[in-house]
């Protein structure tokens, strides 16, 4: 009897071992089960036999009081273990599989093991049982992107996250706050909008902020889904927007100018142009738009007529390249005369980074004043050719501005200005030349230099070769002079006398 009682109690401390060897380490009640718990329990174990829960650990049941078959199990564990087969089915089929966490970051698994009909689940921490080798075959992402500086994850054919690195997790802290679940994407529609292979720029928000992060997706095909990964270009953004504005306020500013500009870039492509262009060239604004080659462009201005037209075809080819090459170097500058009567002053001008700027200036009006005022002063001058008086008319600061053809044949001048206007002293050095000594040459040039008091006076003077001439005087506006030689007919002396202005 007494045997039977001992072995008895053999048997069920053996039973009772063999039970204690499934159960985890007994630990604190009162934690809870997650990732994001600081104080989150470990080697939890759950027993299966098929779908239904035979038996647990004591501390399993803290959280996991719901737990009666796979499917409550499964449910707990997709958030943070989205990898969790949906029946214990792969289990036997597989023999043993470990199942990671979502986040790759964090040392956290659960294991999975058939054994002997019986399916044993662990929740445990994986530091220091699992090699990094076995951890990177568990993990599709982790050799190379576990550590990699920009988001990258994984998703399954139902656009659900299955894997995450470091970066990706942070990100979606950050937009949706710490206790997230990270199953749901973070970016939707990558299944519409990104092409396999190919970049897309793709925004997401915040939640509590209207800021845009913006990304470069990238998505490539997987064996389990597409594996995605995110470059942050959002200061390739601000760059580009603040490059914007600044065209933007430019294109505002050179609105209001009245002088056309066109701007090409380094391709010689249209970059900028402002509303006078149009006006100026009569070019189309949708053409412009296109951003048209500069070629086009000139193109099109001769077949607007908007421009000299060339001898040949060649010679104006030839000739566009000369332009560029001059407006490059910054020396380009033509005055177009148009079939239409108008004139164009045109130049081009260097820009930085290779890009070339042609200002169109219509210069009509001006170059018609130009030719009338030149036609007025060759009419002037015509009258004052025709009169027998030899005459002088002197600026207001004392330079010889012009003569009539008495004066040149009276003085032996040619006619022909030089680079600098000769001045009153030099003028009345040649008069002393031809003349006798007088003291009114000296009074010519006191009274240029006079700005006050001026009046109209007369006096004689005599040639060299006994020719008595008149000299008079006479104050103009403007601080100009009018000296006029007048031959006499019989030889007297001129008494020098005022004359009332």
């Amino acid at each position: 009897m007494v045997d039977w009682i001992i072995l008895a109690a053999i048997s069920l401390v053996s039973a009772s071992l063999a039970v204690q060897w499934l159960l985890p380490r007994r630990r604190i009640q009162g934690d809870n089960f997650g990732l994001s718990s600081a104080m989150s329990l470990f080697d939890a174990v759950f027993l299966f036999d098929g779908d239904r829960l035979i038996s647990h650990s004591d501390i399993a049941l803290d959280g996991f009081e719901s737990v009666r078959e796979w499917s409550d199990l499964c449910r707990l564990l997709h958030r943070d273990f989205p990898t969790f087969p949906e029946t214990p089915d792969a289990v036997r089929q597989e023999g043993a599989l470990v199942v990671p966490a979502i986040d790759c970051t964090v040392e956290r698994d659960v294991m999975c093991e058939w054994i002997d009909g019986v399916v044993r689940v662990q929740l445990r921490d994986r530091i220091d049982r699992v090699r990094p080798s076995q951890r990177d075959a568990q993990n599709p992402i982790r050799p190379a992107m576990e550590q990699a500086p920009y988001p990258v994850w994984l998703l399954d054919h139902q656009s659900q996250v299955r894997s995450c690195n470091a970066a990706y997790v942070s990100l979606v802290r950050k937009v949706r706050g710490q206790d997230t679940d990270l199953t749901a994407p973070l970016f939707s529609g990558i299944h519409e909008d990104a092409r396999l292979g190919a970049k897309t720029r793709i925004s997401i928000s915040s939640d509590d902020s209207d800021n845009k992060l913006w990304f470069d997706l990238t998505v490539v095909d997987h064996p389990e889904g597409c594996m995605c990964y995110a470059v942050d270009i959002n200061a390739i953004v601000a760059a580009e927007t603040a490059q914007r504005k600044f065209v933007q306020t430019m294109t505002k500013t050179f609105a209001q100018l009245s002088i056309g500009l066109a701007i090409f870039d380094r391709n010689r492509q249209l970059a900028l142009f402002n509303p006078a262009l149009t006006e100026l060239t009569t070019l189309p604004a949708n053409f412009l738009s296109c951003r048209p080659g500069l070629s086009s462009f000139f193109d099109r201005l001769r077949d607007q007529h908007m421009m000299p037209e060339p001898k040949n075809y060649r010679s104006w080819r030839n000739q566009m390249n000369d332009l560029l090459e001059a407006a490059e170097d910054g020396n380009y500058q033509e005055t177009w005369s148009l079939p239409s009567g108008s004139v164009y002053s045109v130049s081009g001008r260097p820009h930085p980074d290779g890009a070339v700027a042609f200002l169109f200036e219509d210069i009509t009006a001006e170059i018609t004043l130009t030719r009338r005022f030149r036609s007025e002063m060759d009419l002037m001058q015509s009258v004052l050719d025709k009169l027998a008086d030899a005459i002088a008319v002197f600026g207001d600061d004392g330079t010889l501005a012009f003569t009539n053809r008495a004066y040149q044949q009276l003085w032996n001048e040619s006619g022909e200005a030089g680079f600098e206007p000769d001045t009153v002293l030099e003028v009345t050095r040649k008069w002393q030349e031809h003349c006798a000594a007088t003291p009114i040459l000296g009074e010519i040039r006191d009274f240029m230099e006079m700005r006050d008091n001026r009046a109209e006076w007369s006096s004689s003077l005599q040639l060299r070769d006994g020719t008595n001439l008149t000299c008079t005087v006479s104050p103009m506006h403007n601080g100009a002079t009018i000296v006029r030689f007048r031959a006499e007919s019989t030889p007297k002396v001129l008494e020098r006398h005022q004359i009332s202005a």
